[in-house]
């Protein structure tokens, strides 16, 4: 294999990519050499534009972009009563697939006891505003089954502990460490619609 530098550090980076390896990274970049009009040029175009202007909202946690804002807080053609709390994007992605869910998103953007994560990194503070502001009336939390996640879950539930709200989790079909975004539709919708009551408003 000839030794050349850039095409050495694109291999590195699509490696880190989840799912591929150096031998997939391989592939994808001599693809790419061999389609530079097709594929390299546009997409070089493309990944400046969402370094440039896509973000994470600083109340909900979602991706939202400098020309529309976030639409997942300006959704106003609808009022939910509900917000389903997710690790991540791509919980919320899954999710959404499912069509099981109709309400508010809000992405912590990680679990307590991650690696190099801090409770002040995620948007758990901005969570207990949003219901405050929403006026919601249900808190989903569809964290992962793993030890972090349930972590998470339980911090959550007791910042919310003095709001009169209903608090839920995700229950039957969720399998032990599972995380939500490997999930298939149908477990999803089990886990839904078996969720679980944590707390009870009238305590």
């Amino acid at each position: 294999m000839q030794n050349i530098n850039e095409i050495n550090e694109l291999i590195k980076l699509i490696s880190k990519l989840p799912g591929l390896g150096p031998k997939s990274a391989k592939r994808i970049v001599l693809k790419l050499i061999n389609n530079r009009d097709e594929l390299v040029k546009p997409m070089a175009n493309t990944l400046a534009q969402v370094y440039k202007n896509v973000t994470r909202c600083n109340s909900c946690g979602s991706l939202k972009s400098n020309s529309t804002g976030c639409l997942n807080c300006e959704n106003m053609r609808e009022k939910f009563n509900k917000i389903c709390v997710v690790e991540d994007i791509a919980d919320q992605w899954s999710i959404e697939n499912s069509n099981i869910f109709k309400g508010y998103f809000h992405i912590l953007g990680g679990t307590i006891s991650s690696a190099g994560q801090r409770i002040e990194d995620l948007l758990i503070n901005s969570l207990v505003e949003r219901v405050k502001k929403d006026k919601i009336e249900e808190v989903i939390l569809a964290t992962s089954a793993t030890v972090e996640g349930q972590t998470t879950a339980y911090y959550i539930q007791d910042s919310l502990k003095n709001l009169n709200i209903k608090i839920t989790k995700l229950a039957q079909g969720l399998p032990v460490g599972g995380e939500i975004e490997n999930l298939d539709d149908g477990t999803l919708i089990s886990a839904f619609k078996n969720r679980s009551k944590l707390n009870s408003s009238s305590d």
